[in-house]
């Protein structure tokens, strides 16, 4: 089934009411001519050379909106972006009645005729479009529709929930001539009429929800959480760091007001934490909460949400959520780090460096080395190396422990950090608040 073929189905009804009409009140016998009924382009109709015929065209020129579907609006999906609605595509189709005559009158009585009769059949019946379009069974075989319009029967017309109605339009001089000249046709006299309605429906699945059983009406004032800052702690009993770097395990407590609430969620990337496993604690003030093992180093969305509770027993639907702050959760480097494939050549050194860090590094992260030399004297050289994309394996894989390249260094000792999508790892000071570590010895 296509019910995009309605628009050729409409033309060939058309066409089969006007070939009845011109049958049964014999305008051959009167016009002492065959007339034929098309539904071609006026500038496809020959008139030059004495090669004009008496013939009936209607012609389908425009198809517009019809504005009694159009509070039907368009397809529409539910958040999970199924399709849950198929509204049909409702068209109005603009004809033109043109009558062409191979002698004197033959234009008058043609177009008379065929005014008459969409005249006398201002609604379709489905029992007419059904024959016209090959969807009924005929007694006499020489009714049936010919191989090349088999192809109508598909449309399933005479089904559409709408009846099809035929009304004239009224069009001006300056319409007609417009409508000629686009055409580049000599004009020939002309009726307009307008075919409503056509619902050309979509074969799309839909995705329908089972029906209401209970309704219930909610009425509650909406309190917006407001987050003003992100504090971090290593433990529970540890002092606040504020500016300090986040590390994988932490503690954060978002400071702000309007928190508290019968349900609250904390939203990082869009994904909910597990309020149990990660010890989250809520009062209008603040909320704190463990981060998740699994996160990844790098800068992070996190949100609190306050779903709303509807339902007997009470579940959770879409409410109110603060304004997203970002924070960046920094790598750390593990253990010590391990030197191997040392050579020196015109006194610089290549050498490979296997650098553990947590948390695990995951496919399509950059990874770059930081080499700050400590120096005793003189200038202290730095440096920069990247991750080879190959140390994720085949297949991918999240890792920990990363070899990286490095070459051209000076001998010498080296503080060491890593980067991970713009977060750096920290540095740890001593008593005099002069970075020591993590170092190497190149």
């Amino acid at each position: 089934m296509s019910t995009a073929l309605r628009i050729a189905a409409v033309t060939q009804v058309l066409k089969d009411l006007l070939n009845d009409g011109l049958i049964n009140n014999d305008v051959s016998g009167i016009t002492q001519n065959n007339i034929t009924v098309s539904s071609l382009s006026p500038d496809r109709i020959a008139v030059d050379n004495g090669s004009e015929v008496s013939q009936l065209n209607i012609f389908m020129y425009q198809a517009t909106y019809n504005q009694g579907w159009r509070n039907t609006a368009y397809p529409s999906f539910n958040s999970n972006g199924e399709r849950i609605t198929n509204p049909p595509l409702a068209l109005d189709l603009h004809y033109l009645l043109t009558a062409y005559g191979a002698s004197e009158l033959h234009t008058d009585i043609l177009l008379g005729m065929g005014m008459r009769f969409l005249h006398e059949t201002p609604v379709l019946g489905r029992e007419k479009i059904a024959e016209a379009t090959g969807s009924a069974q005929v007694t006499n075989p020489g009714d049936s529709l010919p191989d090349s319009l088999r192809f109508l029967s598909q449309a399933l017309l005479a089904d559409q929930a709408e009846q099809i109605t035929i009304s004239p339009e009224a069009l001006s001089i300056e319409d007609i001539s417009k409508l000629w000249a686009a055409f580049g046709a000599k004009y020939r006299p002309t009726a307009a009429y307008k075919v409503t309605v056509i619902l050309i429906e979509s074969d799309k699945q839909t995705s329908q929800g089972l029906p209401v059983k209970e309704r219930n009406i909610y009425v509650q004032p909406f309190k917006l959480p407001v987050i003003e800052k992100i504090l971090s702690q290593s433990a529970p009993d540890q002092p606040f760091v504020e500016g300090g770097k986040i590390l994988s395990g932490y503690r954060l407590t978002v400071k702000g007001h309007n928190l508290f609430n019968d349900a609250v969620e904390t939203h990082i990337n869009g994904s909910v934490i597990d309020a149990v496993a990660s010890n989250q604690q809520v009062n209008p003030a603040e909320i704190s909460f463990t981060l998740p093992g699994q996160l990844a180093a790098g800068t992070h969305e996190l949100k609190i949400v306050h779903p709303v509770l509807m339902g007997t027993p009470g579940l959770p639907h879409k409410g109110v959520s603060s304004k997203p702050m970002l924070f960046t959760l920094s790598p750390h480097i593990e253990g010590n780090i391990q030197i191997s494939d040392r050579t020196v050549g015109n006194g610089l050194v290549s050498a490979t460096l296997q650098v553990t860090i947590q948390p695990l590094v995951q496919p399509g992260q950059r990874v770059q080395l930081l080499l700050n030399e400590i120096a005793t004297s003189g200038a202290a050289q730095s440096y920069t190396f990247s991750m080879n994309a190959s140390a994720f394996g085949e297949p991918e894989q999240a890792i920990s422990s990363i070899p990286f390249e490095i070459s051209g260094v000076k001998p010498g000792n080296y503080l060491v950090r890593v980067v991970t999508d713009r977060a750096e790892s920290p540095l740890q000071t001593n008593a005099n608040h002069q970075y020591i570590s993590p170092a190497v010895s190149i």
